[in-house]
């Protein structure tokens, strides 16, 4: 049993898929409630999101509340070799935007809901 993907799951070879590794949740598991919500994101961020997202398997719901709740703990959300998928994606959108460009943002006005 290793640590692979975004958030560092335990993962070991599954009988029941043909001996593909999946991933296997240790513990209880937690009911939450979700919500749809109205969140607007730059445009080549969603895209990276939405990439890296697929290539990990998960929904992008998932994604972002991986990110998040690991955010909140202070902990990175990546491993190196998903920090590798991002950058990857990252030149593939042209997202050239880092941390220090936070909160700087000026919005475009276009009301554009195809990411």
């Amino acid at each position: 049993m290793g640590s692979i993907g975004i958030f560092n799951a335990q993962v070991q070879q599954s009988p029941l898929l043909d001996g593909c590794a999946a991933l296997w949740y240790h513990g209880t598991m937690k009911m939450i409630e979700r919500v749809q919500t109205g969140v607007r994101i730059e445009r080549r961020m969603v895209k990276v999101l939405k990439g890296l997202a697929e290539h990990s398997g998960i929904s992008l719901g998932d994604l972002l509340e991986g990110i998040v709740l690991h955010a909140f703990e202070g902990k990175c959300a990546f491993t190196a070799p998903s920090l590798e998928v991002i950058s990857k994606l990252k030149a593939v959108y042209g997202l050239d935007l880092t941390s220090e460009d936070a909160h700087t943002f000026v919005d475009d006005g276009s009301d554009s809901f195809n990411a």
